[in-house]
């Protein structure tokens, strides 16, 4: 009678662990499982060792039915397929599946990326002084983190990437001096949760903070308690493969080449099939393929018009192309205290936003920045063409195509 009690109050607790790993860290269980943030965010931070709770449940379980005869022989299988699925399942996906290129990415040129990659793709950029590199869409869409030991012109930037949410940002992998150990883990809100391995903390990918760090007492999690305790955004921007090849004709190309491990390529295969089909369906319907949003649809925009947002201070604005478009190619405008300009090069199909110290309006710019005011620097906080309801998500107080001289608002 106890064999029997403690088989199946171990096949219980088990199969319930395994059933939240799957729930919260399965990732396309989020296309029918509505889950909430901080069970996630709990998860992830705990995630060896709920798990190691589970099989250990598993394994109490097995003790009692093979040694002491308790519950039934069935029943065991049946929780054995169960495991298998629920454990398996988002650990391979989660730990094999989504495996980085944090310090192994390769990059090629671009007669050789010319192979792989079409002349109107999208790409995300990142520039030092001569060195710069090209992340197409399709090719970063896996691995999610760009990066090695050459770093760009030096400096030790990667690019870090979430398919859901359109988003390419370069980051200096590092806070307070240390630099993480990153892995995907999932997403939430439509954006990537990064893991600092080092110390177990989650961290929202359109941050870049620990979520340990994140200041409570602010209208939102965009702000760290202290400016230093987040990765320094890289200026990052958008342009076609054509547009980049024009721009940076030594430039370098990211490329996620097949594993000549045949396992894996298979997987990897596999996982490309459904990433496509899901990535594709963000990109067409109108709502999002994930429903783990946490605020109502912002109707300012359609949900997937792509806009280009930036923060400075507590203060966030955007901007769709076709608005600049509108302004003759440009507008001068205000964020943070900081005066900007938003360009498009229409030669090189670049969307940019610049400093703007000059005390004086801008009304000529170019792709690199030179202007009738003088050299202008990209803006760091650009996030480059991402989905309006993601950028509404975790930015909603937001202006939308701010022009001019205007009095900031806060941002959540």
């Amino acid at each position: 009678m106890l064999a029997t009690l403690i088989f199946y109050t171990g096949l219980v607790i088990s199969l319930g662990v395994g059933f939240v790993y799957f729930r919260d860290l399965g990732d396309v269980s989020q296309m029918l499982l509505k889950v909430k943030r901080e069970n996630m965010i709990r998860f992830i931070r705990n995630e060896f060792r709920l798990i190691g709770i589970g099989l250990a449940a598993f394994a109490i379980a097995t003790i009692a039915h093979f040694a002491f005869g308790g519950g039934v022989r069935a029943i065991w299988w049946l929780g054995v397929v169960l495991a298998l699925v629920l454990y398996g399942f988002p650990y391979v996906w989660v730990h094999l599946g989504l495996r980085n290129q944090l310090n192994t990415a390769q990059y090629y040129s671009i007669a050789e990326a010319e192979q792989y990659v079409g002349p109107n793709a999208p790409v995300i950029v990142m520039v030092n002084g001569d060195h710069a590199r090209a992340h197409p869409d399709a090719q970063i869409m896996r691995p999610h983190l760009a990066g090695d030991a050459k770093g760009l012109g030096g400096e030790d930037v990667v690019m870090t990437y979430c398919a859901m949410a359109n988003l390419g940002q370069g980051y200096a992998p590092s806070i307070e001096g240390r630099r993480l150990n990153l892995e995907v883990l999932a997403q939430h809100g439509n954006n990537l949760i990064l893991r600092d391995n080092d110390t177990g903390e989650p961290i929202q990918h359109i941050y870049g903070f620990r979520e340990a760090d994140r200041d409570t007492a602010s209208d939102g999690p965009a702000c760290p308690l202290r400016p230093e305790a987040q990765m320094k955004p890289w200026p990052t921007f958008r342009m076609t493969f054509r547009g980049f090849k024009k721009a940076y004709p030594n430039g370098e190309v990211f490329l996620n080449k097949p594993s000549k491990n045949p396992v894996l390529r298979l997987l990897d295969m596999a996982l490309e099939m459904i990433f496509g089909w899901g990535i594709a369906r963000q990109h067409q319907e109108a709502d999002p393929v994930m429903d783990n949003m946490e605020r109502p649809p912002d109707t300012r925009l359609p949900n997937k018009a792509l806009v280009w947002g930036v923060t400075i201070g507590s203060d966030a604005a955007c901007w769709t192309d076709d608005f600049v478009v509108d302004q003759n190619w440009l507008l001068n405008t205000r964020v943070g205290g900081r005066d900007l300009v938003v360009q498009i090069d229409p030669h090189f199909e670049s969307l940019g936003v610049w400093y703007n110290d000059s005390g004086k309006p801008v009304e000529r710019c170019d792709f690199r920045g030179n202007s009738d005011q003088g050299q202008l620097t990209r803006v760091e906080t650009l996030r480059a063409g991402l989905f309006w309801h993601v950028w509404a998500e975790f930015f909603p107080h937001t202006d939308v195509n701010r022009i001019g001289s205007v009095k900031p608002k806060r941002a959540a």
